[in-house]
């Protein structure tokens, strides 16, 4: 007897140790809650889990991760919005809004975005849950979303899911699914992304009416990065970053005393104005300006950025950010700036340079978020997995080629009468900057026929506004406001003759 049971020990270690790490193909998870939004008492079901992407075949070749919330007693569930979310990197996870903007949790941080200790979440008394449904969603090989094998034990090829567009076409077909399994198809319907979201949000929005006819009533972008203008390299683009310049010179304090005893509000429209009449066109002119001019704008972006006229002339007028936050305190304190909230500032091993070591900012949030989620979604939602979830995941090489997804979004909005288009960005923000965020905005329709369905919301932080509890605040009633603003009310999806 003991000499069998000793054999059935060792046949079921071998069984355990052989079996493979993965996550379940299509599951999920239900659990319960109650919180207090905006005062009110909001009783919420939670659903999270796996949902495949299905090829050609109909065969699953990966699996997406989300989390899913919905008020309780909602009897009509045909007005009431459903809200998905994204966000960016490409290659980021669906946790930076989810755990610290618009969900029913937020992350315990302190009153400016700080990360604080025993880590974890708290209730959001201000999400939007209130007034929509949210479903957070993350794409392949962020979070716990994975390719799946075939029969043969080959993994899809990565061109699938890592481009511009192969990410817009099969997120749009699992929306599809999503919204069909849930019976969601008579619900206002919104997409909100934010940095790299927005580029995704903004095909999708064409991709969901033309290729699955979904039509939404509104596409949000947060800090969204553009790639008809982000990381070019071109620099007539590089203009655009002298109002952030501005904003995070006067957080900082280095601004000349007339202009640092302004609010913030009262000197950006005058830096947008010389931006567009003076720096774009003198650095269109190239090497080609005469030198009168190339100093006579030098010394103003002088006097609107903390740096030093020497040091714009040394760049051709066509400053790096990553200069600007490694320069702007180098001769005060020596420490650098963050480059998504450029409040944050860093400590680099030495002063010269170019560029900074790291970026203050991400390591601060990365502090806060990994462990909150991590411990969030196994205690509170009771989702329990040995798979890593993917703050950050391997989808390089990124396919940036055919970038349709500006002319995408006027295309749906033409096509759509209902679309409307939020854009909410932070004025710290140095990576996907508030006057970038703006020009994209000016040329998703050249025609200006449109330009009355287009919002634009800015915030006194960065990248991730919401981590600032005044903000976060703010930012979330926007939404609702915004949200408020695009249902259709019984009104026809029609144009007028003007």
């Amino acid at each position: 007897m003991k000499y069998f049971l000793t054999i059935l020990l060792f046949i079921s270690t071998l069984i355990v140790f052989s079996q493979k790490r993965k996550i379940p193909t299509d599951t999920m998870v239900v659990t319960d809650h109650n919180t207090i939004i905006k005062g009110v008492s909001i009783s919420y079901k939670a659903t999270t889990g796996t949902q495949p992407v299905w090829n050609s075949k109909d065969e699953p070749i990966a699996t997406l991760y989300y989390t899913y919330y919905e008020r309780n007693n909602v009897k009509d569930k045909a007005n009431r919005p459903l809200v998905i979310s994204f966000n960016g990197g490409p290659g980021s996870a669906s946790v930076w809004m989810h755990v610290a903007y618009t969900g029913p949790v937020v992350l315990n941080i302190d009153d400016e975005g700080y990360p604080v200790q025993p880590y974890g979440v708290k209730d959001n008394p201000n999400s939007i849950l209130d007034i929509a449904d949210i479903v957070y969603v993350n794409p392949v090989n962020t979070g716990y979303s994975r390719m799946i094998e075939d029969k043969e034990g080959n993994l899809p090829k990565r061109e699938t899911f890592f481009g511009i567009n192969a990410d817009i076409k099969y997120l749009a077909e699992w929306i599809n699914t999503f919204v069909s399994r849930k019976s969601r198809w008579e619900s206002p319907k919104y997409i909100i992304g934010e940095s790299y979201g927005g580029t995704r949000v903004m095909g999708l929005a064409n991709e969901l009416q033309n290729s699955q006819w979904m039509y939404l009533n509104g596409v949000i972008m947060v800090s969204p990065a553009d790639y008809k203008q982000y990381s070019t390299s071109q620099p007539l683009y590089s203009a655009l970053n002298l109002p952030y310049f501005t904003a995070a010179a006067w957080y900082q304090n280095v601004l000349p005393s007339e202009l640092q005893q302004k609010d913030l509000l009262d000197i950006l429209p005058e830096v947008e104005n010389y931006t567009i009449n003076t720096v774009i066109p003198a650095i269109a002119k190239g090497g080609f300006i005469s030198e009168s001019e190339k100093m006579d704008v030098a010394k103003k972006m002088a006097y609107y950025s903390g740096l030093s006229e020497k040091s714009i002339l040394q760049h051709n007028l066509d400053v790096p950010t990553s200069f600007f936050w490694k320069e702007l305190l180098r001769d005060e304190t020596g420490q650098t700036i963050g480059r998504l909230d450029s409040r944050y500032l860093g400590l680099d091993k030495t002063e010269a340079g170019n560029s900074p070591d790291y970026s203050p900012e991400l390591t601060m949030w990365n502090h806060a978020f990994t462990p909150a989620i991590n411990y969030y979604i196994r205690e509170h939602l009771n989702f329990k997995t040995d798979i890593k979830y993917n703050m950050f995941g391997d989808v390089h090489p990124w396919d940036r080629q055919n970038d349709n997804t500006r002319d995408g979004l006027r295309q749906a909005m033409a096509q759509n009468p209902y679309l409307k288009v939020l854009i909410q960005s932070g004025y710290y923000d140095g990576a996907t900057t508030y006057f970038g965020a703006k020009y994209t905005m000016w040329q998703v329709d050249p025609s200006g026929k449109m330009k009355d369905r287009f919002t634009f919301k800015g915030y006194r932080s960065g990248h991730m506004m919401y981590l600032r509890k005044d903000d976060l605040k703010s930012a979330n009633d926007d939404l609702r406001e915004f949200i408020n603003n695009s249902l259709s009310k019984g009104k026809a999806a029609k144009y007028l003759k003007n």
